[in-house]
């Protein structure tokens, strides 16, 4: 029996699904079971990881999880875990990890994997780079007229399909890939001005992208509930990717054998999103 917590994410949903189509027994825990829609071979269970007293149940009988980060609470999942047996624990983190520079969502993921790291758990961790689904927040914009405002417009990254991240996170647990660190990026090195292009020409809508200032930016970022350090440190890798191609690795293909999914599949899959008509 394998626990996915983080079911009903971008990439916890795909966990559930690429692991019932490899024939295995997934249990999930969330905090609102009558919330949301589970396939039917999907056991259900109450449970918050910033609430250890409601883990007990949830690992009972587990052997493999796959974890979503939470800074409150991962070291009461990692205790309950010990103590219920569970043998490997994947976590999905970020790439920021790996960058030369420390930043602050770096050092909240770097924390957390050392947290792992010292349960005397099996840990496998997938740090992804940008997800395609971050595109989602000019859906609004999309629909309402066609002019996307941001920042960065120029600034590169190799944005990755949560189908892509479930898979690297499901034959991790499948495989028993202990002890490796996986970064996972999509297979182009795109702007948001290419990404924008490739939604245009999906939707056969003409778009245009609207740069915007680094105040506006900063403001938009607050909004959202990040905090200083984090959206200075955000405006400094955003900075250093303009005019730069970013890093595409290969280890979807390396992982799962196949390639991964191109960023036109993943607009393809969301047209609707975007406003596109129903064919």
């Amino acid at each position: 029996m394998i626990l996915v917590t983080g079911a009903t994410g971008n990439v916890g949903s795909h966990v559930v699904r690429q692991l019932l189509e490899a024939g295995e027994k997934v249990r999930v825990m969330t905090r609102n079971p009558s919330g949301h829609a589970f396939p039917d071979q999907v056991e259900v269970v109450t449970g918050d990881l910033t609430q250890p007293e409601t883990l007990p149940e949830a690992l009972s009988g587990i052997e493999r999880a796959f974890l979503f980060p939470v800074l409150q609470g991962l070291d009461g999942f990692l205790d309950v875990a010990r103590r219920a047996g569970l043998r490997h624990v994947v976590m999905l983190s970020s790439v920021s990890v790996t960058w030369s520079e420390p930043s602050w969502v770096g050092d909240l993921h770097l924390r957390l994997e050392r947290s792992v790291e010292a349960s005397g758990l099996a840990w496998t961790f997938v740090r992804p780079d940008a997800l395609t689904t971050n595109d989602l927040i000019w859906a609004p914009q999309i629909i309402d007229g066609g002019d996307v405002r941001g920042r960065y417009g120029d600034a590169a990254t190799a944005p990755v399909d949560p189908r892509d991240i479930a898979a690297v996170a499901v034959r991790s647990l499948l495989d028993g890939r202990a002890g490796e660190g996986y970064s996972v990026t999509g297979p182009q090195s795109l702007t948001p001005i290419d990404r924008l292009r490739v939604i245009a020409e999906t939707i056969g809508r003409p778009l245009r992208w609207e740069e915007q200032s680094e105040a506006w930016f900063r403001d938009e970022m607050a909004r959202l509930g990040m905090p200083a350090q984090g959206i200075d440190d955000y405006v400094d890798a955003l900075t250093a990717r303009v005019g730069k191609t970013a890093e595409v690795l290969p280890t979807v293909e390396r992982v799962t054998g196949r390639p991964p999914f191109t960023y036109a599949q993943w607009v393809a899959d969301h047209a609707a999103a975007f406003g596109a008509a129903s064919a």
